[in-house]
């Protein structure tokens, strides 16, 4: 698919039947992603690696993983190696955050870097070039079902502005609180990537929640002028 991509957040779904859960999204979503929570960086027990690297062998979609775990360094690699797709690790948790990106990449997945709401976007300026994603909270981490944070907006604006400036090839990702009102704010910046919890799994039709949370980013993009109307 192209344009903006969808990466539905399997916390919100049922976990005793995440393969059907993520069936349900396969023909609309870009890619489905996997929160890993281990109760130390954030307050909260969620999947672990096995559950990641069963998903991978049998999702359809890309597994899109987001570690909130301490000792980044230390893991993030084995979930590449387990197949996802994307690991994204906290810069906050990271001891050596470029060595750690650089080994993801090597094992075959995009390499990408998270920041919490409150921390700001500066220090980690000069090494977006080694991430293929940058992840921006616009939620406090731990837990699903939260609302969208504004006070954000301004840190994925600059991120945007430095993403385009370099000419990095990075990915920007915004997750926490999408809906179909908080993504047009999202897609008139120009974000790359969003993830949404309950927006899609809260749903009873999967799929068209996902429809229409895309169609709300094309009328924030259209809004915003960066796209031509193509709906007759």
């Amino acid at each position: 698919m192209t344009g903006l991509k969808i990466s539905p957040s399997i916390l919100a779904a049922d976990p005793t039947r995440l393969g059907e859960e993520i069936a349900q999204i396969a023909g609309e979503a870009d890619w489905v992603h996997v929160d890993v929570m281990d109760n130390h960086f954030v307050p909260n027990l969620s999947f672990g690696l096995p559950v990641v690297r069963a998903l991978c062998a049998t999702s359809p979609l890309p597994v899109d993983c987001h570690l909130n775990i301490d000792d980044p360094d230390r893991w993030a690699v084995q979930y590449a190696q387990a197949g996802a797709g994307v690991v994204t690790f906290h810069a906050e948790a990271a001891r050596a955050p470029v060595r750690t990106m650089r080994a993801v990449r090597a094992a075959g997945a995009r390499a990408g870097l998270a920041l919490c709401p409150a921390t700001p976007l500066e220090p980690y300026e000069g090494v977006l070039a080694e991430a293929d994603v940058l992840l921006l909270l616009t939620i406090d981490p731990g837990f699903g079902g939260q609302s969208f944070l504004d006070f954000v907006l301004p840190k994925i604006r600059r991120a945007r502005e430095v993403i385009d400036a370099t000419g990095a090839d990075v990915l920007l990702q915004v997750d926490g609180g999408i809906t179909t009102e908080t993504i047009v704010a999202c897609a008139e910046i120009g974000v790359d990537v969003v993830v949404a919890g309950s927006a899609v799994f809260g749903e009873l039709d999967r799929a068209h929640a996902i429809r229409r949370l895309r169609a709300a980013a094309q009328a924030g993009k259209v809004a915003a002028g960066v796209l031509q109307e193509t709906i007759a």
